[in-house]
């Protein structure tokens, strides 16, 4: 039987992973997945629900058995009773994105959003970064008008005034800085870590431990090929919009790369404390069906073998 392995670009790590050819060593018969590739659902009602496609394709019989993302779809799928578990987590994503205006437009601070119309890539970490903002400026979903957003959109359409705000990310958002001077309402390092995450069902990390091993071991040669060779990374992702039709810059590329931690650890008290915020938050704010414990998703001994696997820091 093939694993699974799902990928796409906003997930770094596993994108390189797919183009590198080591996890084939240890799983030659792995199967790659591209999430693009899969017939998408029709999109949640960003007013009212998340969308579940990374649990569905998890579940799916056509989808795969691994996959990373970021903050927001481990939550969504505990919300909708899946049985994931996590395996492993990133550093922080400090540098990866913010929330924006337009500077001269009248918005000074979070409070100011109350009515206005904001850009996220919806179901993404970008969900749980505004939701946190709102919070802490006392304004709930209902208090601002949420547009779902493409990450490769909503900086177009905040700069001809669609948007009033939206949460951008690198290397994305460079372009839309080299076009209009913008005012941070909110960095990510206030807010939460942020990190990239991995996560599997519980029957495959019980029923294939070997596999879920080498793919973690995996992660973490290439994730270190990757800092050590960011540029080459890059170009994997310039190829890959080009062959898709579009353009894209080698230098962004690269400074994006250079701004995000690569290696996989295991989760932190820290990390599960932010996931049960922002699962408590998404069901007071009617975004989840239910709420969750997020800590019924931790197992153990995967967390031990995934610290095993840091690399040991040089003297």
């Amino acid at each position: 039987m093939s694993v699974r392995v799902g990928y796409f670009p906003h997930n770094n790590s596993l994108f390189v992973l797919r183009h590198r050819g080591i996890l084939e060593r240890a799983l030659p018969d792995v199967e790659w997945v591209d999430l693009r590739a899969l017939p998408q659902p029709p999109r949640a009602d960003v007013k009212t629900a998340l969308p579940s496609l990374h649990s569905d394709y998890l579940f799916g019989a056509n989808g795969y058995d691994f996959i990373g993302t970021g903050f927001t779809p481990p939550i969504t799928a505990l919300g909708n009773d899946r049985d994931i578990v996590y395996v492993g987590i990133s550093g922080p994503r400090i540098e990866n994105g913010r929330l924006v205006t337009k500077a001269g437009n009248g918005i000074e601070s979070v409070a100011d959003l109350k009515g206005k119309r904001v850009g996220i890539a919806h179901g993404s970490w970008q969900t749980t970064l505004l939701l946190f903002a709102l919070d802490r400026a006392g304004l709930g979903w209902s208090d601002i008008e949420p547009v779902d957003t493409d990450v490769h959109d909503g900086g177009a359409l905040l700069l001809d005034g669609t948007l009033d705000a939206w949460v951008g990310a690198y290397p994305g958002l460079a372009a839309v800085e080299a076009e209009a001077a913008l005012h941070t309402l909110v960095d990510t390092e206030s807010v939460f870590s942020h990190p990239s995450l991995w996560f599997t069902r519980r029957d495959f990390a019980e029923g294939n431990r070997a596999a879920l091993e080498a793919i973690v071991t995996a992660l973490q040669e290439s994730d270190a090929w990757i800092e050590a060779n960011p540029r080459a990374a890059a170009r994997y992702f310039v190829d890959d919009v080009v062959a898709r039709g579009g353009t894209a810059d080698l230098d962004a590329w690269e400074a994006a790369l250079r701004g995000r931690p690569f290696g996989i650890g295991p989760v932190t008290e820290e990390f599960l404390d932010e996931q049960q915020r922002a699962a408590d938050l998404l069901a007071a704010n009617g975004l989840l069906p239910e709420r969750i414990r997020v800590r019924d998703a931790v197992d153990p001994a995967i967390g031990e073998f995934v610290a095993r696997r840091q690399p040991t820091p040089a003297n």
